[in-house]
């Protein structure tokens, strides 16, 4: 990590008291419109090993086992339909409890202990693990629905303790049709799509998710780019944000690693393949799921200002964005 830094953890709690209207930084924008109210909010941006991360007794994860930075959570969306007073997450992170509270205190109205729906990408511990907490032993959840690519669901069903949340009915499985949407409401559908990706136990999806006004792209795990057989270019230009796999800024950064193990597109090899989009696309692109040792998670490092001074974007726990 390119630099000493740690944030304070009562960050967290003022994001949670903004959100549920004792402040104004995570305030919905009072902007009137007759479009239904549909927000997405950044519930984390790390990848699945998460901060700090086991075994790393780096500067960049050190500090952190004394002194913990809550906003640094593993990668997740939430929605909120406030037209529907119903909430949704994307990916079941080892960090559900926390999330599920942040995404209930910034909704504009009373939820439930769980979201109305989750969508998964694929069967990496990052993704998908926190839904054991859905489980007897935590919150004893009442049929949520799961929603994913259908070798996903297979695999949840054909395994323990997996399948125990289907036998207790703590959660549903909503097999999901490649390239077909979804609609959850009127004004609100996700469709998953197949990306390229080490497919030990499932595919691995992207979501398209289109809101009354707005279209998001999320691809929060890849192998590299040129593997896609969509253009990165084309997808960015059809959507109104994108956000996508960043979990390693450059070679340097893993040396300790076999990157065949690993092969994420670099933040580096993104931004020369984005190098053709006109500054105002460019704007739509926010980096997530990055890496422990990924210089970016610090706002202040080198490489986070070289990446919002080419007009990029950087996803951070709390952003929240109209749809």
């Amino acid at each position: 990590m390119r630099g000493h830094w740690v944030y304070a953890p009562v960050l967290f709690f003022l994001a949670l008291s903004a959100a549920s209207g004792q402040g104004a930084s995570l305030q919905p924008s009072p902007e009137p419109s007759d479009a239904p109210s549909v927000e997405l909010i950044i519930l984390g941006n790390v990848q699945d090993g998460g901060a700090p991360h086991m075994g790393c007794s780096k500067s960049c994860c050190a500090p952190l086992y004394t002194q913990p930075n809550t906003t640094l959570k593993v990668v997740a969306l939430g929605l909120i339909d406030a037209s529907e007073e119903k909430t949704y997450l994307f990916e079941a992170t080892p960090d559900i409890a926390a999330q599920t509270a942040f995404l209930r205190a910034a909704a504009p109205f009373q939820t439930g202990s769980a979201p109305d729906g989750i969508f998964i990408t694929h069967a990496h511990i990052g993704h998908y693990t926190g839904l054991m907490f859905l489980g007897r032993e935590t919150l004893n959840a009442d049929q949520v629905p799961v929603y994913s690519l259908p070798k996903f669901a297979s695999f949840i069903a054909s395994n323990g303790p997996w399948d125990q949340l289907l036998a207790l009915k703590n959660i549903r499985m909503n097999p999901l049709v490649e390239d077909r949407a979804v609609r959850l409401s009127a004004h609100l559908q996700v469709k998953a799509f197949r990306v390229p990706h080490r497919d030990e136990y499932s595919e691995t999806a992207g979501f398209e998710i289109a809101g009354p006004e707005k279209k998001v792209l999320f691809i929060p795990d890849i192998d590299k780019w040129e593997r896609w057989d969509t253009s990165l270019l084309s997808a960015i230009e059809q959507a109104d944000l994108a956000f996508i796999d960043a979990s390693f800024y450059d070679s340097a950064e893993i040396g300790y690693r076999d990157i065949a193990e690993i092969p994420h597109p670099f933040v580096v090899e993104s931004l020369a393949l984005l190098e053709a989009l006109p500054r105002e696309l460019r704007s739509r692109v926010y980096f997530i799921h990055m890496n422990h040792t990924n210089p970016m998670l610090n706002p202040d490092s080198e490489a986070s200002r070289a990446v919002t001074a080419a007009g990029y974007g950087i996803a951070r726990m709390g952003d929240r964005f109209k749809l």
